[in-house]
């Protein structure tokens, strides 16, 4: 199982866990829409490396690496 944070742009995978629940980190991803079973695609990168930006459920969302590092998925 890899993490969000290792994907490449165009890359498409499956939500299959993310670590800390509880946390401002856990919180903030599922109410943007990243929760198990999703389906995400890195769009890509920014510039510099992060934010890295991904389509969700039909829109486009910048997440940091280290909030992305919390997400275990499986490739698609």
């Amino acid at each position: 199982m890899v993490t969000l944070d290792q994907l490449k742009p165009g890359q498409r995978a499956c939500v299959e866990r993310i670590s800390g629940e509880g946390t401002a980190v856990y919180q903030r991803l599922m109410e943007m829409g990243v929760f198990d079973g999703t389906e995400v695609q890195v769009i890509r990168f920014a510039p510099l490396g992060d934010p890295m930006e991904l389509r969700v459920q039909g829109y486009n969302l910048s997440v940091r690496k280290a909030d992305a590092k919390n997400v275990e998925v499986r490739l698609l």
